[in-house]
């Protein structure tokens, strides 16, 4: 007679997967360089269970330009960092986020005439 019924979503919640400050303080500063350079306008930010993503668009109503990714399961593999185009390629991957994030400066470097 005094069966509990749980209440649904009590249970512990799953981790999701974030970007710590200091990630987020390295990518920021280059999307602040890109959007002054006139090359980004946009981005968001997703939290999953198994990765965290920074997109980055053009404009606000198309598919994103660049992915950064972490997801820390690929840490002792290919490493925790990869940065995707706009098609799904993976442009670079690696253990360092500033060394994968060199391959998206090198749209900064222009010749000066």
């Amino acid at each position: 007679m005094n069966s509990l019924t749980p209440f649904p979503g009590s249970q512990a919640q799953a981790q999701v997967v974030m970007f710590h400050r200091t990630e987020l303080n390295v990518i920021l500063s280059l999307y602040g360089r890109m959007v002054a350079a006139g090359e980004w306008r946009d981005y968001g930010i997703s939290a999953l269970r198994d990765a965290a993503v920074f997109s980055v668009f053009r404009r606000t109503a198309e598919n994103p330009l660049y992915r950064i990714e972490k997801r820390p399961k690929l840490r002792q593999k290919q490493g925790e960092y990869a940065v995707y185009g706009m098609e799904g390629q993976v442009l670079k991957r690696g253990h360092d986020l500033r060394t994968v994030l060199r391959v998206l400066e090198r749209k900064l470097i222009r010749s000066v005439d």
